[in-house]
């Protein structure tokens, strides 16, 4: 008679086979890797409009953005009521001597003019403005409000 179940000498599943686990796990992983950033620059700031060219930013890390609102975030987290101590304490921010700040045109000048004198008072000796380039259509019609009485 036939025993039921795998017999001794071998033709059952001992182990499970974690290769399709692991290639799962690994896209995964690739997907997160890929939107993580993505979801950092979800937040909406309107940067002004500027005859100059766009500063260049060395290292995203480094980046202060103030909302319309007034909230003051960095890396994402708002830091609003504590951002001198964070600016002293950063060691990135320490270590290169080096902020960008990142504000919504409509911004009260108030809040902007905070980031900086907490910049300042951290050390940062490079200050940078982001600012978004002007089109040329911005740039006549800013032209033609100047030249209007």
């Amino acid at each position: 008679m036939a025993a039921l179940g795998p017999s001794r000498g071998g033709g059952g599943f001992r182990d499970i086979n974690v290769t399709p686990l692991v290639d799962v796990l690994l896209v995964l992983l690739v997907v997160f890797m890929v939107t993580a950033p993505l979801l950092a620059n979800g937040l909406r700031v309107d940067l002004p409009a500027v005859d100059a060219p766009a500063s260049e930013l060395k290292d995203s890390r480094l980046v202060v953005t103030v909302t319309a609102e007034g909230r003051i975030l960095f890396e994402d987290r708002d830091v609003t009521d504590g951002l001198e101590a964070l600016l002293l304490n950063d060691s990135r921010i320490q270590a290169h001597r080096e902020l960008y700040i990142r504000a919504d045109e409509n911004v009260r000048y108030g809040v902007v003019a905070r980031v900086v004198a907490a910049a300042r008072v951290a050390g940062v000796e490079g200050l940078n403005l982001l600012v978004r380039p002007e089109t040329e259509a911005e740039a006549e019609r800013a032209s033609r409000e100047r030249r209007a009485p």
